[in-house]
């Protein structure tokens, strides 16, 4: 078994890539990745090498990911009257909100997939995982990974119509 530096220098990356893919927050990822690390040095001893490190570090940040969930539904949520929400000078509000839209609309598309597919989508595109990677993470191969991705692109360009029939 390697080192927990080793261990930490072979991995961060990956786990922190899926962590951001999840999160959307760069942060939160690096807040959970580095417990996700403190907790793989706890119970590396039930590590039965049953799948990669890589993939059993990517479950323990998933469920790190789940408790940080459920400690946020206890905090008290704040008014958006409280909030100042500064704009950065030299930024096009019109422009922003165009490209939300997109982005939104985007997001409504992945959310009408099947689950595997919608979930190949994500860590693709924000998690910016190769295919190899994001086989092992979801238990598949690297070929399953790039169909699952190829059908998911064509199920949205197809759009909506494809959906209504499934």
């Amino acid at each position: 078994m390697e080192s927990m530096e080793q261990l930490y220098e072979t991995h961060a990356q990956t786990v922190y890539r899926y962590l951001y893919s999840i999160t959307q927050n760069a942060d939160l990822s690096e807040e959970l990745t580095q417990e996700t690390f403190c907790q793989a040095m706890k119970t590396i001893h039930q590590f039965r090498g049953e799948c990669k490190l890589s993939v059993w570090l990517c479950q323990i940040a998933k469920r790190a990911w789940y408790r940080e969930l459920n400690r946020n539904k206890k905090k008290p949520v704040v008014s958006l009257d409280e909030l100042e929400i500064p704009l950065p000078s030299g930024r096009n509000p019109e422009k922003d909100v165009l490209r939300n839209e997109e982005k939104l609309a985007m997001f409504r598309m992945l959310h009408q997939l099947d689950a595997k597919t919608k979930e190949v989508m994500y860590l693709r595109l924000s998690g910016e995982l190769s295919f190899a990677e994001i086989g092992d993470i979801v238990g598949q191969s690297e070929n399953w990974a790039r169909v699952t991705f190829y059908r998911g692109k064509q199920k949205m360009t197809r759009g909506r119509s494809e959906w209504s029939q499934d």
